[in-house]
C-alpha cells in the first residue's frame, strides 16, 4: 500500500493550521475531535454550520483550525456574536466554542441571557478552572482558597457551578463531561446539534501547565488522574454528603426539554404561524 493515510476527519480542517497550538496535555484537541467526530457522524452539511469563539485557550480550537465559517469574536462575546448571526441565518447550525473564563467572567451576562432566551445556539464551555492563555490569573470557577497569580493569600470567592447557572437561566439542554468521557461528550454534542434551543456543554479539560502547578501537579499523566479522581456520576453523588460533594463535580445529563426557540419565535412573529406578513 503506498502513500500516507489520512485521518477521515482532515477533511474539516485547514491543513496549514497544523500542527496543532496546544499545550502538551491540553484538552482542547480531544474536544476538537469529539465536536468533529459528532459532526461527521451526523453527516451534517460543513458549509451550514457556522462556529463562534472568543478569546482565550478554548478560543483556538474552531479558530482557524476548521475549515468553515468561524468568527473569532472579542473577549466576552461569542454568544451576542452567534446569536445575531442564527437570528440573520437562522437556518445555520451555529456553535460556540469557548473557556470558562470568556464565557463565564466577562462574558457571563451574555451566557445567562443566550440560555434565557433559548436562542438555538450549542455552547461548548472548555473549563480548566482557570485563566490559561493569559497567565493562571482566577477565574469564576477557580475552586475557593486556590491561590493564583491574582490571589496570592487564596482565593476568597466562591466558584460558579456553570450547569446550575445556565440550567436556572433556561438552558433547553445542560450536561458536563470531561476530556475523558470521549464517548459520552460526543454523543452529546450530536444531540445538541440536533436540538433547538440553546444547549450547554460544559467540558472539563486538564491544564498542566498553568493549572497544574497551582495545585502541585506538574506532569499531564498526573493531571489526568487527578481529573479522574475529582468526577462523580450523577448517581454515585446521590450517595455523598453535601461536604464530600463540595470537593468533587458531578458529570451527566441535567438538563432536557423543549421549549419555543428564539429564531423561530421571531419569524412567527413577523410573518405569523402560516408565513403570512
Amino acid at each position: 500500500m503506498s502513500g500516507k493515510s489520512q485521518h477521515p476527519l482532515m477533511k474539516y480542517i485547514r491543513p496549514e493550521t497544523l500542527p496543532l497550538p496546544y499545550c502538551p496535555g491540553c484538552g482542547d484537541g480531544v474536544i476538537a475531535q469529539c465536536v468533529l467526530r459528532a459532526i461527521d457522524e451526523l453527516s451534517l452539511d460543513f458549509t451550514k454550520m457556522a462556529f463562534v469563539s472568543g478569546i482565550g485557550c478554548a478560543g483556538w480550537i474552531p479558530s482557524p483550525l476548521f475549515n468553515s465559517d468561524v468568527i473569532h469574536t472579542p473577549h466576552g462575546r461569542p454568544i451576542p456574536f452567534a446569536t445575531g448571526l442564527k437570528l440573520a441565518k437562522p437556518e445555520l447550525n451555529v456553535v460556540v466554542i469557548s473557556g470558562d473564563g470568556d464565557l463565564s467572567a466577562i462574558g457571563g451576562n451574555h451566557l445567562i441571557h443566550g440560555a434565557r432566551r433559548n436562542i438555538g445556539l450549542s455552547v461548548i464551555c472548555v473549563n480548566n478552572f482557570i485563566y490559561g492563555m493569559t497567565g493562571a490569573q482566577v477565574a469564576p470557577t477557580t475552586p475557593h482558597g486556590l491561590r493564583t497569580d491574582t490571589t496570592p493569600y487564596g482565593n476568597p470567592e466562591n466558584p460558579f457551578d456553570l450547569c446550575k447557572l445556565v440550567e436556572a437561566a433556561g438552558g433547553t439542554y445542560v450536561v458536563r463531561w470531561s476530556t475523558l468521557h470521549v464517548k459520552q461528550l460526543t454523543r452529546s454534542i450530536k444531540k445538541a446539534l440536533q436540538r433547538k434551543g440553546f444547549s450547554f456543554i460544559e467540558v472539563l479539560s486538564p491544564c498542566p501547565v498553568r493549572y497544574g502547578p497551582l495545585i502541585k501537579i506538574r506532569h499531564p499523566i498526573d493531571m489526568v488522574k487527578w481529573l479522574r479522581g475529582i468526577m462523580v456520576s450523577k448517581e454515585e453523588a446521590k450517595e455523598l454528603t453535601a461536604e464530600e460533594l463540595s470537593q468533587k463535580m458531578v458529570v451527566g445529563e441535567f438538563v432536557e426539554k423543549s421549549v419555543p426557540e428564539l429564531s423561530e419565535q421571531y419569524l412567527k412573529m413577523r410573518w405569523g404561524e402560516n408565513g403570512e406578513n
